[in-house]
C-alpha cells in the first residue's frame, strides 16, 4: 500500500457510464469467484437488478492480495468502478484520507444502521473520524476447523472434536492415504492459519495484545513459543498437500481426500454447493474445538467518488439493497457467512452457521486481523508464513524470531 501515497496527489475521478431513463450500469469489483461465492454474489447482483439498475460484474480472479492493488490503481489513476469490495479494517485507510471514497453517513443514518448491524464494531471499522465509508455485509470468521466425516472413518478413527484430537488422528490418516491437513499455497492462507491457532491455543487476548498493542513481550513469550510448536505440527499435517487456492484446498476435503481444513466459514459455500450436509457429511469445529471464538471481519463494499450524478444514486441503491433484510438472508446462507443484521430469520442455517450465531449471541467475538494490523504489515506476515509451512528446515523458534521483528516494527 505505500506505493499509494507517491500517487494520490495527481489522481482525478472520471464518471461511469449509464443507460437511459437514468437507470445506471454499475461496475462492482470484488473477488468472489469459487463457485460458492459466485452462488452468493448472484444474489446481490439479482437484488441490485430488481432496482432498475445493472449491476455490470468485475470479477478479479485470485485473492484480495491480488484484487485489492488492482483496484487501488484504478481508482487512484481516474478509472474508479461504481462499487467495490474490501475487508472490515483498515484497508481503504489511504484512500479515504485522499478523499476519493464516499461518505455514506447519510444512507447508513437514514437505513437505522446503527440500530440493525451487529456487532456494532462492523460499522465502527467502516467509520473514520465519526463518518462512515462503507456498507458492511458479512460477518466472516476464520477460527473454524472443517472435517471430512468419511475420511476418519476410512481410517478406523473417530472424528476429532478438538485440535489435539485432530494432531493425534495425523498418522491414521496417513496410513490410510488420506491428506491430514489441506493447505493451500497461497500466502494469506499459511498467515490465517497460524492466527487462528495463535486466537485458539494462546488465546484471543493475546492475539489483541500483539497485534492491536505491538506487545513483543507476549510475542517472545512462552504461549507463542507453542503456537509455533502447533505450526510446525500444522506444516508437518499439510506435507504433500499440493494445491494452490483456497477452495482447492476445501474440495480435498469434500472429496474425502484429506481430513481437514482450517480455513473460514466461508468454506461453507463450497460444501453446499456440493451439495454436502453439515453434521453427516461433514462436521465443523468453531475454534479448533478448543477455545469457541470467532471474529468479527468479513467484507463491506466501498463507493469511489464519481461526478455522475445518475451513478451516484445507483451507489445509494446498491448501499441500501446490500444491507435490505431479504437480501442479507440470501446472500450469507449461499455465502456461508453470518448476516450484520441481528434482526433477520435465519432459521434455514445449517447446523455450523446455527454455532456460529450462538457464539455470535453469546458475545464470544474477537477483532479481525484486518482490524488491527495494516496491509504492510499483513504482508510481512503473509510472507514469512508461507515461507515456515512451504520449507521444513525452519524451526519454531527461528520463525517467532522473525515474529517478534515483524511486531516490533509494525505499522
Amino acid at each position: 500500500m505505500k506505493f499509494m501515497r507517491t500517487m494520490l496527489a495527481s489522481a482525478s475521478v472520471l464518471g461511469l457510464s449509464v443507460v437511459n431513463g437514468g437507470a445506471a450500469d454499475l461496475e462492482v469489483t470484488h473477488w468472489w469467484t469459487s463457485g460458492g461465492e459466485a452462488a452468493a454474489v448472484a444474489e446481490f447482483a439479482k437484488a441490485f437488478n430488481a432496482t432498475g439498475h445493472k449491476w455490470v460484474d468485475g470479477a478479479i480472479a485470485g485473492s484480495g492480495g491480488t484484487a485489492r492493488p488492482i483496484i487501488v490503481s484504478r481508482i487512484i489513476g481516474g478509472d474508479p468502478m461504481g462499487a467495490f469490495q474490501f475487508n472490515h479494517g483498515r484497508q481503504a485507510e489511504e484512500l479515504i484520507e485522499a478523499g476519493l471514497l464516499r461518505d455514506m453517513t447519510e444512507i447508513a443514518e437514514a437505513e437505522g444502521w446503527r440500530d440493525v448491524v451487529n456487532p456494532p464494531s462492523l460499522l465502527d471499522a467502516c467509520t473514520v473520524d465519526g463518518r462512515i465509508y462503507c456498507a458492511p455485509v458479512n460477518i466472516h470468521s476464520w477460527q473454524w476447523l472443517w472435517l471430512s466425516n468419511k475420511a476418519f472413518e476410512d481410517a478406523g478413527v473417530a472424528v476429532p472434536t478438538n485440535w489435539d484430537e485432530f494432531v493425534a488422528a495425523a498418522p491414521a490418516l496417513r496410513e490410510a492415504g488420506k491428506l491430514p491437513l489441506a493447505l493451500g499455497g497461497q500466502p494469506w492462507q499459511s498467515s490465517g492459519l497460524f492466527n487462528v491457532l495463535m486466537a485458539t491455543l494462546a488465546g484471543p487476548e493475546i492475539l489483541e495484545k500483539i497485534y492491536g498493542e505491538g506487545d513483543t513481550e507476549l510475542a517472545a513469550g512462552p504461549e507463542m513459543a507453542r503456537v509455533f510448536q502447533a505450526a510446525a505440527d500444522a506444516r508437518s499435517m499439510a506435507d504433500g498437500s499440493n494445491v494452490q487456492d483456497w477452495n482447492q484446498a476445501t474440495n480435498l476435503v469434500i472429496t474425502d481426500q484429506a481430513g481437514g481444513q482450517i480455513m473460514g466459514d466461508w468454506a461453507q459455500g463450497e460444501f453446499a454447493v456440493a451439495g454436502e450436509s453439515a453434521g453427516s457429511d461433514y462436521s465443523c469445529l468453531p475454534g479448533l474445538g478448543v477455545h469457541e471464538v470467532i471474529s468479527t471481519g468479513g467484507d463491506a463494499f466501498y463507493f469511489p467518488v464519481v461526478d455522475d450524478p445518475e451513478i451516484t444514486e445507483a451507489q445509494n441503491v446498491l448501499a441500501k439493497t446490500l444491507l435490505a433484510p431479504e437480501t442479507q438472508v440470501n446472500f450469507n446462507l449461499k455465502k456461508g457467512s453470518l448476516p450484520i443484521r441481528g434482526d433477520i430469520d435465519l432459521s434455514a442455517a445449517n447446523d455450523c452457521m446455527k454455532k456460529g450465531l450462538e457464539i455470535l449471541a453469546a458475545g464470544k467475538t474477537m477483532p479481525d486481523v484486518n482490524m488491527l494490523n495494516t496491509e504492510d504489515t499483513n504482508n510481512q506476515l503473509n510472507d514469512l508464513f508461507v515461507q515456515f509451512f512451504q520449507d521444513s528446515s525452519i524451526t519454531p523458534e527461528a520463525a517467532q524470531e522473525r515474529f517478534v521483528e515483524i511486531v516490533k516494527n509494525k505499522d
